[in-house]
């Protein structure tokens, strides 16, 4: 998922497809609703900053690319659910 071009939430979501298809109305309003903790969204700005001013430790870099591996995870999930939602509204 690093390679910067995309690919790699491409072939996620590919992978994926058969886990949203197994949805229901109550799990894909429930991931649609989803929101990380202001805990966690302070530290992922925090660490974005250190990113950004080319400050991250490798502990830190490691940390953050986490993270947004994980939120790259949530967000095709969520995409998938809402295309559910919408499906059957």
């Amino acid at each position: 998922m690093r390679n910067g071009n995309g690919h790699g939430s491409a072939i996620l979501g590919e992978m994926l497809e058969p886990v949203s298809r197994s949805f229901g109305l109550q799990t894909a309003r429930s991931l649609v609703a989803l929101r990380v903790s202001g805990r966690t969204r302070a530290r992922v700005e925090k660490l974005a900053e250190r990113c950004n001013q080319g400050k991250l430790s490798p502990n830190e870099r490691a940390e953050y690319e986490a993270y947004v591996q994980a939120s790259t995870l949530i967000g095709i999930l969520q995409a998938k659910a809402r295309r559910i939602l919408f499906k059957t509204a």
